[in-house]
């Protein structure tokens, strides 16, 4: 008979901070920074109060680590504009990575929609320049397009954050969406028609077919 190897330390850290993490985002997304209690997020994630200082020394590193994990998955969404791919290509693929991520991740958006409405207050500048230095590589891809005869004269930024919304809607305004679409809840399918949507009605205006 084969034993099984205990769990390492490294396994079980992971696997309690992802309980905490868990926890944590979904009484952030309720109750923003100032309404939440280190308690509250033990008892959700099942652990001691101990448990949760001994992974994060403070409330603030648990919302921080939250806000850097998410900007980290919208990153990756972005990776699919880079300039030597074709206009189409690449931001059908972008529009589709921000739906799926919008969907497999609805309460971390809606938790970072709130920080937003707060201020902000917990992006460090750091993070705001990392999301102004990323957002300025993917416009100078825009504008290159632009420059190569593939897209109209639009503005880049304002593109980017007409994109944004319309993808991150399905996120923080699920209950609006669903309601819209006389749903109790949205299902794959009604993502997969608003990437048909999006893509037919933004790209088809925008791009240049020679």
């Amino acid at each position: 008979m084969v034993m099984s190897k205990p769990p390492s330390d490294a396994r079980i850290r992971a696997r309690n901070e992802a309980k905490i993490l868990k926890a944590a985002v979904k009484i952030f997304s309720l109750k923003g920074f100032d309404g939440t209690r280190i308690a509250e997020i033990a008892d959700a994630s099942g652990l001691p109060k101990a448990n949760v200082y001994y992974y994060f020394a403070t409330k603030e590193a648990i919302y921080e680590t939250l806000v850097e994990r998410l900007l980290t998955g919208w990153d990756k969404t972005l990776e699919h504009i880079v300039a030597d791919r074709e206009p189409r290509e690449a931001l059908s693929a972008y529009i589709h990575a921000k739906l799926e991520y919008s969907r497999k991740h609805v309460i971390e958006s809606r938790f970072f929609a709130n920080e937003m409405l707060r201020g902000g207050r917990f992006l460090s500048s750091g993070q705001k320049k990392h999301m102004q230095d990323i957002t300025r590589e993917r416009v100078e891809v825009i504008e290159e397009w632009i420059r190569q005869g593939k897209m109209v004269e639009v503005e880049p930024n304002h593109f980017f954050m007409m994109l944004w919304a319309a993808t991150q809607f399905y996120a923080d305004f699920t209950t609006v969406a669903a309601v819209t679409l006389n749903k109790s809840q949205l299902t794959k399918n009604d993502y997969d028609s608003a990437y048909e949507t999006i893509v037919k009605t933004v790209l088809d205006g925008c791009l240049i077919t020679k």
